[in-house]
């Protein structure tokens, strides 16, 4: 029986439905959300094997007493999810420094902060599991979600090269790209107006907060699906690196990596012509 500790454990988005799939496989969980109340009833009915916890992920000393608390009530963490997250539409150039900051603040840096939290606990029992959940947006480049894109390429780094880190110590780490799922992620954008202050930039957000809107409750991604075929991944005896999420998001980032190599290829004159000529010492 294992332990999962889940970060953002909004009704109706991720965290729930990896909850709710490690219980159907009989593990335990420690669920974790900024406002608890309405998890408490269905905390209830988990007959001891969940427990809710209030944390803000960006508040450290609130992530350390989170992770302290699930260790004491379960004995350790078996496996981490890093949901929490947030996305705000704006252009590279005039978002606001304070927004993107706390894109990254949100999206990034409180990840690492529950990374380095549940680490000791997995290295002294020299097992465990992390999953980060990255986007689809952190492998393809979102117009309009550039700040956000950012905060998932950077994830996306971190993961790759925590994963050969910890390897050796016996811990796994997968890096998880949803596309467009049916979670509330989008439910607060019909209520949030483009604060855009550069006028040529707003014509396009306002077509791509329209998209949002519409897609509202219509994403083809189910969570429920998804948080099961990731723990089918993990299970696996080579569990992937990545795995994206949901066919539209599988065709989207194969098709990008693709025209990305293509690109490279195309200039593989230039970039070898950039070394040394092979009898060339440099300079003296």
């Amino acid at each position: 029986m294992r332990t999962w500790f889940i970060t953002g454990g909004t009704p109706g988005g991720f965290g729930l439905a990896y909850a709710e799939a490690a219980l159907d496989s009989g593990d335990r969980v420690v669920l974790t959300a900024r406002r608890t109340e309405q998890l408490r009833e269905w905390e209830s009915l988990q007959e001891g094997r969940a427990l809710v916890l209030p944390l803000d992920v960006t508040d450290d000393e609130q992530v350390r007493q989170a992770v302290r608390a699930a260790e004491e009530h379960f004995g350790g963490i078996d496996v981490l999810v890093n949901n929490a997250g947030r996305g705000w539409y704006g252009s590279i150039e005039g978002m606001a420094d304070d927004a993107v900051r706390r894109q990254f603040e949100v999206n990034f840096f409180a990840v690492l902060a529950v990374i380095r939290a549940v680490l000791p606990g997995m290295r002294a029992r020299g097992s465990g599991w992390i999953v980060n959940m990255s986007s689809v947006a952190g492998l393809v480049g979102v117009t309009g979600f550039g700040h956000y894109s950012a905060t998932k390429f950077a994830l996306e780094a971190v993961t790759e090269v925590l994963r050969t880190e910890v390897e050796p110590l016996g811990i796994r780490v997968m890096a998880v790209e949803p596309g467009a799922f049916r979670t509330r992620a989008y439910a607060g954008f019909a209520d949030e107006p483009v604060t855009e202050t550069i006028t040529d930039y707003r014509p396009l957000l306002d077509r791509v907060r329209a998209a949002m809107v519409d897609q509202d409750g219509r994403q083809p991604g189910d969570p429920h699906r998804g948080a099961r075929a990731v723990i089918a991944a993990m299970a696996q005896e080579q569990p992937p690196h990545r795995l994206v999420l949901g066919g539209a998001g599988f065709d989207a980032v194969v098709g990008a990596l693709n025209r990305t190599l293509a690109d490279i290829r195309a200039s593989e004159p230039l970039s070898r012509g950039a070394d040394f000529d092979s009898g060339d010492a440099g300079p003296q």
